[in-house]
């Protein structure tokens, strides 16, 4: 087992505020600055990345923190030399902290001749030197294994519970949990099981590629404040469309909560002129400027859990730890004060 006392936070051009907002969570925590090591990651004209680690790297427990967002080549391109470069530079162990992972959505061969590119992506980074990934809501939990070395896939659910929690407290009787797809009904049932809540499924049938031909409310819905769950939120349309049903169906209230904003257009403006009381969203990938100033979007910090499971790795400690609420509670207690008196009560 590794442990190294002081780990190394090293940041792209994907998300840099969410890298700096885990330097400080881990300032908190060891009570002495933690920054991120001085680097640049920069484009040549002809838009080839380069990088240069400015800071001695040698024999140090390295955390590169870089989602593979739009631009999703890009960005990876990143990584990949970033991690090639700290390897080179003979730092003892790599992990790349990916809190979107793109390509996730390719994670099987739909039709003839298709690529798997999720498998592409895995084997590109393992051997870009990379030895371990710490990442949040796989679109696929079988994309872990298609890596050949230990993946940890942290979970918002729990962060959602506490938010609904505060948000809704006083009405967590009405509230019930939504699935917008079967395949998402296990996502939906977690969160469900942990605010105590029912659970409801929108049954939906495809028509041509990317288009819903019809989709269908399974469970009653009327009167009930409803909360859709899903990882990812790309054009929003069939979010939209799922509010717009509930509604029909006797939903006093619809409420979603996506892990990963990917947001593309017309997303943002689609979801302000929806049926939808707010769109929840987290800081995986970086909000647009468009989105902060939408008024019914919400951004959930994920610098907290991601702060603690690079010190648990660092450290040779559980991940999986932060799966329970009794364990994220007191690193969310800033941001939901009033759910963590109610379960002192």
């Amino acid at each position: 087992m590794y442990a190294h006392d002081d780990p190394k936070l090293i940041s792209g051009n994907a998300n840099r505020p969410l890298a700096q907002a885990i330097a400080r969570r881990m300032t908190m925590h060891r009570g002495r600055v933690v920054g991120l090591v001085d680097a640049r990651v920069e484009r040549f004209n002809d838009q080839e990345i380069f990088v240069e680690v400015f800071e001695n790297v040698r024999g140090e427990d390295m955390f590169i923190i870089q989602p593979t967002s739009r631009p999703a080549n890009d960005n990876l391109m990143e990584l990949l030399i970033m991690a090639d470069a700290l390897r080179r530079s003979s730092a003892a162990r790599i992990t790349a902290v990916i809190p979107y992972f793109g390509y996730a959505r390719q994670d099987r061969r739909t039709k003839a001749r298709t690529p798997i590119s999720a498998k592409l992506v895995a084997n590109l980074i393992v051997e870009a030197g990379v030895e371990r990934v710490l990442t949040m809501d796989l679109h696929a939990t079988q994309i872990q294994g298609f890596f050949d070395i230990p993946v940890d896939n942290l979970y918002a659910a729990p962060i959602f519970a506490l938010d609904v929690m505060n948000q809704f407290e006083g009405r967590l009787d009405k509230v019930t949990v939504v699935s917008p797809d079967v395949g998402g009904v296990g996502r939906a049932r977690e969160l469900a099981q942990r605010i105590g809540s029912g659970l409801a499924i929108v049954d939906k049938r495809r028509g041509a590629p990317g288009e819903v031909a019809e989709m269908t409310v399974i469970g009653d819905v009327a009167g009930q404040v409803c909360i859709i769950v899903d990882d990812i939120c790309d054009t929003a349309g069939t979010l939209c469309k799922a509010a717009d049903l509930l509604i029909e169906n006797g939903a006093a209230e619809v409420h979603a909560y996506i892990t990963h904003g990917v947001l593309s257009n017309p997303a943002v403006e689609r979801v302000t002129g929806s049926s939808m009381k707010s769109l929840v969203i987290t800081d995986t990938i970086e909000p647009t400027a468009e989105v902060r100033a939408a008024a019914n979007i919400r951004i959930i910090q994920t610098a907290p859990i991601f702060a603690q499971a690079i010190l648990n790795i660092s450290q040779g400690t559980s991940v999986s730890s932060l799966f329970e609420m009794d364990t994220l509670d007191p690193l969310y207690e800033s941001f939901y004060p009033q759910a963590l008196r109610r379960k002192a009560q």
